[in-house]
């Protein structure tokens, strides 16, 4: 039975294109398709590129990519499931909690007697009293200074508050509002018609503003626009770009690099 790279190199050559041609009429790098021919899938990406390419390759050259990403797969190459938990160690657990809580209740001792111990209490009470008349506790003209001169600190603490709120009202309301509104610095957005790499750097100083990303049919990506801008992409025709309420390609097809100018200059 032949191996994935042996029936796409086998269907090259019976169609007489060459690798160039092939990359060229694919969009796909010349030396992702000898890798594929020689059945080597490590490209160093992600296996959605890597199955993307496999799918682009074989409608190409006019054979079944179903059955060619199933013999992708076989080989071991699917995105690896996250393992769910066991339920069972959580049903074990709640079971253990509640035998505790039951255990706990039946094990509780119970009540005293209340009525009985104060009934003691009230007889030891009654036991140390004695016939003394009972002194007032505090003195009524103090009670009545201390209550005066909490009354004159409440009321400096009212008038102290209510200079301040006047004060506060007065200032200009467009100086709290200047200092908390921060200016929006400009941004463009990137968008994918279909799997693309691409990279963003400052035409000014080469500063990289977006290193090379991989994105997937549909993803966007903001990045930042402080002027003129250097985008390279690798499949120019599956980028495009939203800036200034404008949604527009990159202005070239395949691997290749462009110029954004400058906010304002659209």
């Amino acid at each position: 039975m032949q191996t994935i790279g042996e029936r796409l190199e086998d269907a090259r050559k019976q169609k007489g294109i060459s690798i160039r041609e092939a990359a060229e009429s694919t969009k796909i790098r010349g030396e992702y398709l000898q890798k594929f021919e020689s059945n080597h899938f490590d490209l160093g990406l992600s296996k959605i590129y890597v199955r993307g390419f496999l799918r682009t390759y074989s409608h190409f050259l006019k054979l079944p990519a179903d059955r060619i990403l199933n013999d992708y797969s076989a080989l071991g190459n699917d995105e690896p499931r996250a393992r769910q938990p066991s339920r069972e160690i959580y049903g074990r657990m709640d079971v253990s909690v509640a035998s505790a809580n039951e255990r706990g209740d039946r094990g509780a001792p119970p009540p005293e007697d209340t009525a009985a111990e104060a009934q003691r209490a009230q007889a030891k009470y009654s036991r140390g009293r004695t016939n003394l008349p009972a002194a007032p506790l505090l003195d009524p003209a103090l009670v009545l200074k201390f209550g005066k001169i909490a009354l004159v600190a409440i009321a400096l603490i009212l008038l102290i508050w209510a200079g301040k709120s006047l004060f506060s009202s007065d200032k200009p309301a467009t100086t709290h509002a200047a200092t908390t509104t921060p200016a929006t610095a400009p941004t463009i957005t990137l968008i994918a018609l279909d799997a693309v790499s691409v990279q963003v750097a400052a035409a000014a100083d080469g500063k990289i503003l977006l290193p090379n990303t991989p994105l997937v049919r549909g993803q966007t990506q903001v990045v930042a626009w402080p002027g003129e801008l250097l985008i390279t992409a690798t499949v120019g025709e599956n980028l495009q770009i939203e800036a200034e309420g404008k949604r527009f390609g990159v202005g070239f097809k395949g691997y290749n690099r462009g110029k954004l100018p400058a906010p304002g200059r659209l």
